[in-house]
């Protein structure tokens, strides 16, 4: 395949199956991913994370938790294709931000450089608008964690003027959701922190 062909095969993917992440393996198992731009999405499998918040492993390990919850949420979205490739996308940032500090495994600004490496990617793939909505989600998926611990890189004019903030809540949501080792109580809480997230933009 071309890497028109496999856009859209990973694109078919995204959107008809109810477990992505199980054709997507496949595909790296096969080596389809092996070619640039696709081969950034592969390396996430290289770059580790915190354990204490996710203990499911590698960043693509989270991505495909994210994935699989994104296709059961995307009715939800206004525009199901841009929906999931942000979700495949959310993370790309952490393959040139990943660090280890004091011990701890980081990844500041992820979402900042994550707009910039998925406009890249996109860009060799597609021409439209598509690629700029997709980008503009990576770029603010994080920002209800900002909002939930009252830290200044909550910035919502900026974020509205870029998406739609309920975009935004249900990319975290399944982000949030994402991970290993999530008991109800927990899975619970998340859902109630991206409320209080959609309430505040409703008041």
């Amino acid at each position: 395949m071309n890497n028109k062909e496999l856009f859209i095969k990973i694109n078919e993917i995204l959107l008809q199956n109810l477990k992505p992440s199980e054709e997507l393996e496949r595909l790296i198992t096969e080596g389809y991913l092996d070619k640039e731009p696709f081969n950034k999405i592969k390396k996430l499998n290289n770059i580790e994370q915190n354990p204490k918040y996710h203990p499911e492993g590698s960043v693509l390990k989270h991505v495909f938790l994210v994935v699989d919850l994104a296709s059961k949420y995307k009715k939800y979205s206004n525009d199901e294709k841009v929906f999931m490739w942000a979700a495949l996308l959310h993370d790309i940032g952490k393959l040139t931000t990943t660090r280890v500090r004091k011990n701890r495994i980081t990844s500041y600004n992820h979402d900042i450089e994550g707009e910039e490496i998925a406009m890249d990617i996109l860009n060799e793939l597609t021409d439209d608008d598509f690629k700029q909505k997709v980008s503009k989600l990576v770029r603010w998926h994080m920002q209800p964690l900002f909002y939930d611990k009252n830290l200044p890189f909550f910035q919502p004019q900026d974020m509205i003027n870029d998406v739609e903030y309920k975009e935004v809540a249900l990319l975290s949501l399944c982000d949030r959701l994402g991970r290993g080792n999530l008991d109800e109580d927990r899975i619970k809480d998340e859902k109630e922190r991206i409320e209080n997230f959609k309430a505040y933009f409703e008041k």
